[in-house]
């Protein structure tokens, strides 16, 4: 479909938005699953703990496979590299969003 249209895919970015899209969601399943363990009584806790299983099974799997396959071999780019170029990314859209929000309320608390 994308040749139709004239443009070419690099399946190497895609991988890489699929691996960082997967490590996001584990990372928050086990934040969640930590978070509802802990603080979770009776069924809560047992949901914690199966989304903190979840959460860091799909972690380890995704970090195996992109170590086994060769998602990154075309530009050198290691799980390390990936996983802290995404933290960088979150940390700067949290910052972006948290002062955006802040602008928001000082311009809606000022008129």
């Amino acid at each position: 479909m994308f040749e139709l249209l004239g443009t070419s895919v690099d399946y190497t970015q895609w991988n890489a938005f699929l691996v960082v899209l997967l490590l996001v969601f584990a990372l928050f399943l086990i934040l969640a699953g930590i978070f509802t363990a802990y603080f979770g009584s009776g069924k809560s806790r047992t949901i914690g703990v199966a989304l903190l299983v979840v959460g860091l099974v799909v972690g380890v799997l995704i970090a195996f496979l992109y170590g086994a396959g060769d998602f990154g071999s075309k530009d050198g780019v290691t799980l390390g590299t990936l996983v802290f170029q995404s933290f960088l990314v979150i940390v700067a859209a949290v910052i972006g969003a948290l002062v955006a929000v802040g602008i928001f309320l000082v311009a809606i608390m000022k008129s």
